[in-house]
């Protein structure tokens, strides 16, 4: 397993207008060895972001020795495919049709994809259920002959969007599909928000988990109900037996930690909380 960090991570996240080299510098002098980078609508890499202009921030990623292998979009929170806006839906399959392009452009290998909406927290749509799966699966559809074509998995993130909280009806989600490119990326904080055991889902969705994604979860179960998300090691992820059910499906790509808000120490704790963990420090 390879120890990353996500774009989201760094000072001002995707609205980080310095540079990636910043990121990439960043990334070596906090001991991770890969990077994920995020993609959007603005910012300082978005879907209109050209071949030639991939290609140069290819080669100042090969230049600095960082592995980049994948990118991240929240593009669905704005623009969900599942939307029961006929115009959004066809808005968001465009822009996640250019995120695929870029990824490809940019020799990524993976695209994380937040697969629409039913209810969240962190979005206004409400759709009925059996016609989110409906457009999902449409948008899919179009996204894989692209994703084929260039040879980037198209990954699905569980996410709180009040959609796929069933490894089991995922996993047959992922499995309707005839094609290996498409797949899960695991985010094994987000599961602890909604009662859920990350070692049975990665050992239920098994090789279908393309990239994985970290962070940790405190929850209070009292009167108030609080909870929050906090530094890894810090919260309830069974991070032993996480970590073990990850090495008995063999998985060996990316763990990206995903840590927001940011501060000042947030990139140094977490990397020697991923050595502690992962005991990446130990590893040639």
């Amino acid at each position: 397993m390879i120890k990353g960090i996500s774009y989201l991570s760094f000072e001002k996240g995707l609205a980080n207008t310095e540079s990636i080299e910043s990121a990439l510098a960043q990334t070596k002098t906090f001991g991770f060895d890969a990077l994920e980078l995020g993609i959007s609508t603005d910012g300082i890499l978005t879907t209109n972001t050209t071949k030639a202009e991939c290609l140069k921030i290819r080669q100042t990623i090969n230049d600095s020795g960082v592995f980049v292998d994948s990118l991240a979009t929240g593009i669905s929170w704005g623009a969900s495919p599942t939307s029961n806006d006929e115009a959004t839906r066809k808005k968001s399959i465009s822009l996640h049709q250019d995120a695929l392009k870029v990824a490809g452009n940019l020799g990524c290998k993976a695209l994380l994809i937040v697969p629409g909406v039913v209810k969240s927290p962190i979005s206004t749509d409400i759709v009925r259920y059996d016609r989110a799966l409906d457009r999902l699966r449409a948008a899919i559809n179009q996204f894989l002959p692209i994703a084929e074509d260039l040879d980037v998995d198209l990954c699905l993130e569980n996410v709180w969007n009040g959609f796929f909280y069933s490894p089991i009806e995922l996993r047959d989600f992922i499995d309707s599909f005839d094609s290996n490119k498409l797949g899960v990326y695991l985010d094994i904080g987000n599961l602890i928000g909604y009662q859920q055991h990350p070692p049975h889902w990665i050992e239920l969705l098994n090789s279908r988990i393309k990239r994985v994604q970290i962070k940790d979860f405190q929850e209070n179960f009292d009167w108030t109900g609080s909870f929050s998300f906090c530094d890894l090691g810090a919260g309830d992820v069974p991070w032993k037996e996480t970590i073990a059910a990850l090495n008995s499906i063999n998985y060996q790509n990316t763990i990206i930690a995903e840590m927001l808000p940011w501060d000042e120490t947030i990139l140094a704790r977490t990397s020697v909380a991923m050595d502690q963990l992962f005991d990446f420090n130990s590893k040639p």
